[in-house]
């Protein structure tokens, strides 16, 4: 039987209790087996002001997953053409990793937007998607097409704006990342 592999895409800029509690949800309450933080590249035509280097993000990712052998942190979009499409992601996916069966993590702002993504239908013909709330979102259950569903993951309203915002003020938002995440972020002055 195929490993379930559930991919958790995104910058991470910086990872954050949010994150860490919804994958800790997906793989102790869903089948999956394991959850992948995929970190997304930079684009370098789309430098956005407070986006740190990939290697940065990615370190962080495994500061915060050390130690939970389920989660692991992922480079695979680093190697593939940009600006990257989770379609071409989901294909490669497929072709590096036959054994794998792997399902989208997306947010309910995506889902709501997911129409608009780069050949929606081809990634719904190969893979499911699991949608987690977000607040003030709502997807309405019933009308979710076949290969989606909507989770049931506790709400967290953490989001990695709030915290380089924070850094910059000069507040103590520790509490916010796991103690790996903010010792890196403390040592390298980020967001400041």
């Amino acid at each position: 039987m195929a490993k379930v592999v559930a991919l958790f895409g995104g910058t991470f800029n910086p990872p954050h209790i949010g994150h860490l509690a919804l994958a800790n949800y997906v793989c102790e309450c869903t089948e999956a087996d394991e959850l992948w933080f995929m970190v997304t590249p930079c684009n370098p035509f789309k430098a956005g002001g407070n986006l740190l280097d990939d290697r940065l993000r990615l370190k962080m990712v495994a500061a915060a997953v050390d130690g939970y052998a389920r989660f692991k942190a992922s480079d695979f979009e680093f190697h593939l053409p940009r600006p990257s499409y989770t379609v071409d992601t989901l294909a490669g996916l497929r072709r590096s990793f036959p054994d794998c069966r792997f399902v989208l993590l997306i947010g309910a702002d995506n889902w709501l937007a997911f129409d608009k993504w780069r050949n929606p239908e081809e990634i719904l013909a190969h893979h499911e998607v699991w949608v987690y709330g977000r607040p003030g979102l709502t997807v309405d259950a019933g009308s979710l097409p076949r290969g989606v569903r909507l989770l049931g993951a506790p709400l967290l309203e953490v989001s990695s704006t709030f915290i380089r915002e924070s850094v910059a003020r000069g507040r103590d938002v520790r509490y916010y990342t796991h103690p790996a995440v903010w010792e890196i972020i403390e040592k390298h002055e980020l967001y400041r």
